[in-house]
């Protein structure tokens, strides 16, 4: 009977541990104190089949900029109601704000439906990007007393997590993405697929170790370009992820960032719409235009690039220098065609392919949209000063998980062993 008390004992804890909570998981929290709004993405996995402007509506932004900043081709007909596969990887660009202290989105709000809960919504529909618990806090207005009953039709504030950590990395510019982990995913695998370094990830996340589990949020920079428009321009702060495009000025403005360059280059957008005049003031170029003249000391260039939105104007500057060769024509990120399968992996998001320079090699026709984004760019060797490990209130980033459930965790099944050994015979 002795030999088998070990037995009982080992399908108690097994038994017991079933039912005991996880510790939680961690989170990436960067303090604030200014109204202030910066350019952020979010990490998203589509958990069914969604049209374009049913995922823009998820998280209540312009569908052709959602489109855009995935690399994928806007001219494509009725690119809007464009169904996109489950499990797809997109990156979502959101306004990241100040709220209570903490940067976090202030835009994202659902509509609930029938059979929907707060878990839910939480861990399908927003990729536990949130948790239950979060929504709940976000709405204090809303009758969610029981979080598995909600009235059809509920308007709720969804608070996103997001950066800013000043738009810069390693003192060059960055996007900040929130990205969920998966049960497959490892530091050092995120950090090749988003070409950045271990170290990097953690000084950003306040890390003590490489450790990261199934549902932590972490937050990853991407390379990017930055613009310098007036600070009353409404577009002032841009920030593009290189590999990518970004709409502004009443859809009439496009701009992109690489490849291999961290120079925003801003065009005429493809899209039909009435836009003011584009044209340089005392030149005949259009906004993106430049012209060039071959002299003895090198080469006269004459730019007229895009300079904000400016009270429902578009504002240029017309810049002439010397430069000691002609430049060749302007390169964009590649184009892709709005996805109808998702990478090869079904487990995460795949790197996408890239040349030296970090240029995305993908057919333009293709259907996959890469995964990163195209994050191109240099690897960053440190994160944003003032990242620190610890509590909210800490300067730069939180990193938050609940230890403190494990001791009593520890300390029922060592009592459990105690009682279960100490059974007479």
């Amino acid at each position: 009977m002795r030999t088998l008390l070990p037995t009982a004992a080992a399908a108690t804890l097994i038994l017991l541990g079933a039912f005991l909570p996880r510790a939680a998981a961690k989170s990436t929290i960067e303090p604030c104190s200014n109204a202030d709004t910066c350019s952020s993405l979010v990490g998203y996995t589509l958990y069914t089949d969604l049209k374009v402007s049913e995922v823009a509506s998820l998280f209540s932004v312009d569908p052709i900029s959602l489109l855009l900043a995935n690399a994928v081709d806007i001219s494509y007909p009725d690119v809007e109601n464009h169904i996109l596969p489950s499990q797809l990887f997109l990156k979502i660009p959101i306004p990241c704000s100040c709220l209570d202290g903490i940067r976090k989105s202030a835009a994202v709000s659902y509509k609930t439906r029938p059979s929907d809960t707060l878990f839910s919504i939480a861990s399908a529909v927003y990729g536990g990007l949130v948790s239950a618990d979060q929504i709940k806090e976000a709405n204090p207005k809303a009758e969610l007393s029981d979080p598995s009953v909600i009235g059809v039709g509920t308007q709720l504030n969804i608070p996103v997590p997001c950066t800013c950590f000043n738009n810069s990395d390693n003192n060059l510019p960055a996007v900040y993405m929130s990205y969920v982990v998966k049960d497959v995913d490892t530091l050092s695998g995120i950090a090749a697929r988003y070409v950045t370094t271990v170290s990097d990830l953690m000084n950003v996340n306040a890390l003590g170790s490489a450790d990261i589990k199934d549902g932590d949020i972490l937050a990853i920079p991407l390379s990017a370009c930055a613009s310098n428009f007036p600070s009353y321009a409404s577009d002032n702060g841009l920030v593009v992820p290189n590999g990518s495009y970004a709409i502004t000025a009443s859809h009439c403005v496009q701009c992109s960032c690489g490849p291999g360059s961290r120079n925003l280059y801003c065009t005429p957008a493809s899209l039909a719409v009435s836009c003011s005049s584009m044209q340089c003031r005392n030149s005949n170029l259009m906004v993106g235009n430049f012209s060039t003249q071959q002299t003895g000391g090198g080469c006269n260039v004459t730019t007229c690039s895009y300079s904000g939105f400016v009270n429902g104007s578009i504002a240029s500057t017309l810049t002439t220098s010397l430069q000691p060769r002609c430049p060749g024509s302007q390169q964009f990120p590649t184009l892709i065609a709005p996805p109808t399968v998702v990478p090869d992996s079904i487990f995460s998001p795949a790197p996408s392919p890239s040349e030296s320079g970090g240029i995305p090699t993908r057919n333009p026709r293709s259907s996959v949209v890469p995964s990163s984004g195209a994050v191109l760019g240099l690897p960053p060797a440190s994160g944003p000063a003032g990242s620190a490990s610890g509590v909210s209130g800490s300067s730069g980033a939180c990193s938050l998980m609940n230890d403190f459930t494990r001791f009593p965790i520890m300390l029922i099944l060592g009592l459990i062993v105690k009682f279960v050994l100490s059974v007479p015979l």
